[in-house]
């Protein structure tokens, strides 16, 4: 058995910050199934947002309004009110680290528009933000190698639970495929989100819903899991991310007429709308038929910014039209269309990162969770774009204080390793064993299918039923699933499988949540209920498995400054 004061999961920038902050005191454990530099956190492109004011007057009492506007007022505000109060010296903190901003011209940190932010407070690195903050905290991490072992290309099964205390995590190490016990005073979940049960999707290949299915699968309830924002600006048939940074920058968004259609939407606001708002405009250009040359995409158009802003500010982009479209942005406009990028909802937390159990905010000891898997709910029905690094970094480092706070002055518990790595090896047993006439490959292609046409942008009642009817489906067939590689070195098919499994739970999850919710709210349209019902609906869903199925109950949400208004831009 290994032994660890604390075993955090995931080395994106929540589950690093919250390492570097635990690391102080105890002997920390960073657990990942890639390596931390290839962690999902440094695909963000466009910003981390912080009212620094640099480029006009600002200040956290409007980041708040405008995170709280954004999220359709679903957000629990006092959660808001800390994290926006924290970004500032966020910021200070990760420029120190080493973590190069771009500057403007009198040497202060640049800051870009945004959608849906009323003022500039995007901080940036060039369209390589995420990327320059996670070298930045993987270099710390590297300096406080004596007390901080990252297991690299490791794989989290399941929760160790005792009562209402975790100890610990059942894990595989997918070069050997040897399953161990990792016994810990605490455990932290920074396992990133699940857009790979979406067809199209900005999301890495690792955002398949591990963290979140495991507290699921030891009875901890999910919060908002129907609240999944689309992106605007994917690229056309495959998803990969052009950053709302080019929007920021001045960029338009077109139509198979070559008509700016945002004014149609959001007129004060236009391509800088937040993102729900946008993604539904496209996706009714689209379905009115007014694609680009008739296909479901539109236009973004950059060719006006000049090559000399475009290289400087939006160089990636460029690359990536180049690369996957040979499109060159400075003289051709790029296909998009929404893509599956973010969930709101997640494993409920306090403001604490400390892991609830119930609609009644009961924590569970030992259990702590940062980051995109995490519903501490700063984002409510919807996130601005920059605010997720932020949201990763700000309680990444919280959840590290309440874990130093937690763990410092208590023993291990008893773990029976034995117990607990025979279930696991039972999961495996269970897929070796299977009868073999049905292709995975085939169930997660309909399942990222029918989410993507059923439970996607726009959502109606009789839609998720029948999504909920074939995922169900699905699920039946994943268990006559056919396994070729029955070895255990470097196994990955393995474990795809592993994680096709716990996509299906999840994709079951959000569809039943979106389901009952009968409003349009954020990032959740349902065409058959169009208007905003604050009087049914506005609560958090805490999605429960129960042993008579799943039961969806609701939690207030969190008023304090800001009371539900009509949300236009």
């Amino acid at each position: 058995m290994i032994q660890h004061d604390v075993v955090i999961i995931g080395a994106g920038l929540a589950g690093m910050r919250c390492a570097l902050e635990a690391c102080k005191e105890l002997d920390v454990a960073v657990l990942t199934k890639v390596y931390p530099s290839r962690s999902h956190s440094g695909a963000a492109q466009g910003g981390i947002a912080a009212s620094l004011g640099n480029s006009e007057p600002d200040s956290w009492e409007e980041h708040m309004y405008d995170t709280i506007k954004g999220g359709d007022f679903l957000n629990d505000q006092d959660a808001v009110e800390e994290y926006v109060k924290a970004a500032p010296r966020v910021i200070y903190e990760l420029e120190h680290m080493g973590c190069i901003f771009s500057r403007t011209p009198d040497g202060k940190i640049a800051q870009r528009s945004f959608g849906g932010h009323s003022k500039p407070r995007a901080c940036f690195s060039a369209d390589r933000t995420g990327h320059a903050i996670l070298h930045a905290l993987h270099e710390q991490l590297m300096k406080n190698e004596q007390s901080v072992k990252i297991y690299n290309e490791w794989y989290m099964h399941s929760l160790i639970v005792d009562g209402d205390r975790c100890n610990g995590v059942v894990v595989s190490n997918i070069q050997t495929g040897e399953v161990e016990v990792i016994q810990a005073k605490a455990v932290v979940f920074a396992t990133g989100g699940y857009g790979r049960v979406y067809k199209i999707t900005s999301n890495a290949f690792a955002s398949t819903a591990d963290g979140v299915m495991a507290a699921f699968e030891m009875g901890l309830p999910l919060e908002d899991p129907e609240f999944v924002q689309f992106h605007p600006s994917g690229l056309y048939r495959q998803g990969i991310l052009f950053s709302e940074a080019a929007r920021g920058e001045g960029a338009y968004l077109l139509n198979g007429k070559g008509e700016r259609f945002m004014e149609t939407y959001a007129p004060s606001r236009m391509e800088l709308a937040p993102r729900d708002i946008v993604a539904r405009a496209e996706q009714s250009e689209i379905d009115a038929g007014r694609g680009v040359n008739g296909e479901a995409c539109i236009n973004l158009d950059l060719r006006h910014l000049g090559k000399e802003r475009i290289m400087e500010r939006l160089p990636q982009i460029r690359q990536l039209g180049i690369d996957f479209l040979g499109i060159d942005c400075i003289t051709d406009c790029l296909p998009i269309q929404p893509t599956a990028h973010y969930s709101m909802g997640g494993i409920p937390t306090d403001m604490f990162g400390h892991v609830i159990s119930d609609e009644k905010g009961t924590r569970v000891n030992g259990f702590f969770a940062a980051g995109e898997c995490a519903c501490v709910s700063v984002h409510g029905g919807n996130r601005l774009g920059t605010n997720s690094l932020l949201e990763a970094v700000v309680f990444g480092e919280r959840a590290g204080k309440s874990v130093l706070e937690y763990a410092v002055g208590i023993d291990y518990a008893n773990v029976n390793e034995g117990q607990e790595k025979a279930r696991v090896l039972k999961k495996f047993e269970d897929v070796y064993q299977r009868d073999g006439s049905e292709s995975y490959n085939d169930i997660r292609d309909e399942m990222k299918e029918i989410m993507m046409s059923h439970c996607g942008v726009f959502r109606d009642e009789e839609k998720l039923k029948v999504c909920i009817k074939t995922l169900n489906g699905l699920q039946e067939r994943f268990k006559k699933g056919k396994v070729t590689d029955k070895g255990k070195l470097f196994n990955t098919e393995i474990y795809e499988i592993l994680e096709l499994g716990n996509m299906l739970g999840m994709a079951v999850i959000i569809a039943k949540a979106a389901l009952e919710r009968k409003e349009s709210r954020g990032g959740h349209f349902r065409t058959d209920f169009p208007k905003r019902d604050d009087k049914n609906f506005l609560h958090h869903s805490m999605v429960f498995d129960t042993p008579d199925g799943m039961v969806i109950k609701t939690k207030p949400v969190v008023i304090t400054k800001h009371q539900p208004a009509e949300r236009t831009y």
